[in-house]
């Protein structure tokens, strides 16, 4: 295992006119696990490219541990890298898929065959160490190219590069879940880039949302839905997404139409100002206070609903209610709490 520290490290593929991922630091803890979380060309794979050595930056400095790999050869990195379509020798059985990298190192037999039955275990593989790895499902597949990072005892990290897309959705929550079991009894380093958030929230201790070649926000899972740092974080997390309503400032007061909707600001915020709040905090009443709004379609989520609501001083927002809440009929009060209401200056957080 080790610590990863990308020092001023930032990536042009075409000769400094464009970073595909900006010059920056990051660092990655011994044995925890990161999410690298962001859409398509956001520079995630970039940055996991240039940790396991598929890449060489344009700038700055790779460290593993005390050692300087910036340009040292993958084999010199002891990394292992899981990948989007699992890779295996189809022509071995399971084993022997297993084996592999332990017979390239001189292992002995006994040793072999005792570290193989561990991460079979680990993984749920047992009862197919003798199938051939050509009969095998994808997540069965992608278990192997697991186990063939697993099963090395001179690993320096685990990297992951979208690994359960090609899994059929119904399995996805099974495998995620043995890759969780698996990591914390062997403690690894493990970085998984990923655009789906519900991966990343389940999966890894600490997220790295990134957007346009560079790291936006970083923290646990519940940091990043508590509080995000700006409208882009806001959206992307969150299913669905934070709500983001224009708002006005009166002194201490902040309100969206005539509704308070905080009154503790301690001072006056610069900027475009809104108001974010999750649609999981949002209460609906017909009586008393709240923004005047009407429910205007719902889906259906099974245990929760979601709500398209209107306001009556225009902009949509979404609710989500427990099923068993009965949605209310005709025009409703949507009353947004204190403590949930997070101000936002040009579609930054304020610290008010």
């Amino acid at each position: 295992m080790a610590r990863i520290h990308l020092d001023g490290v930032g990536h042009s593929y075409d000769g400094g006119r464009t970073y595909a991922l900006q010059p920056a630091d990051t660092l990655f803890e011994d044995g925890r696990t990161y999410a690298l979380l962001g859409p398509s060309g956001c520079g995630k794979t970039t940055m996991l490219n240039i940790v396991s050595g598929l890449l060489f930056p344009s700038d700055g400095r790779v460290r593993l541990g005390e050692r300087d790999v910036t340009r040292a050869a993958i084999a010199d990195r002891n990394i292992a890298q899981v990948f989007q379509f699992p890779v295996v020798y189809r022509s071995k059985t399971v084993f022997g898929n297993l084996a592999f990298p332990l017979k390239c190192r001189n292992w002995d037999k006994p040793r072999i065959e005792r570290r193989v039955s561990e991460v079979a275990e680990l993984l749920g593989l047992t009862a197919r160490l003798g199938r051939s790895a050509r009969s095998l499902t994808a997540d069965e597949k992608q278990l192997i190219s697991l186990g063939r990072g697993l099963v090395r005892d001179d690993v320096a990290a685990l990297l992951m590069d979208e690994p359960l897309t090609v899994i059929d959705p119904q399995m996805k929550f099974d495998l995620r879940r043995r890759i969780k079991q698996a990591n914390e009894r062997t403690r690894h380093t493990v970085i998984y880039v990923t655009h789906d958030q519900n991966e990343a929230m389940t999966f890894a201790d600490e997220i790295l949302v990134m957007q346009a070649g560079r790291v936006i926000q970083r923290g646990a899972p519940a940091e990043l839905f508590e509080r995000p740092l700006n409208t882009y974080v806001g959206t992307f997390i969150g299913s669905p997404g934070m709500n983001f309503l224009p708002a006005t400032q009166e002194g201490a007061t902040v309100l969206i139409g005539d509704a308070v909707i905080r009154s503790d600001v301690r001072a006056p915020v610069d900027g475009t100002l809104t108001v974010g709040v999750r649609p999981e905090h949002i209460r609906l009443s017909q009586t008393g206070a709240g923004l005047p709004a009407r429910v205007v379609a719902v889906q259906d989520q099974g245990n929760v609903r979601v709500l398209d609501v209107e306001l009556a001083a225009g902009g949509r927002l979404k609710a989500k209610l427990p099923r068993e809440q009965a949605i209310p009929a005709g025009e409703v009060r949507i009353v947004i709490p204190a403590q949930h209401a997070h101000i936002y200056a040009d579609g930054v957080r304020a610290d008010v």
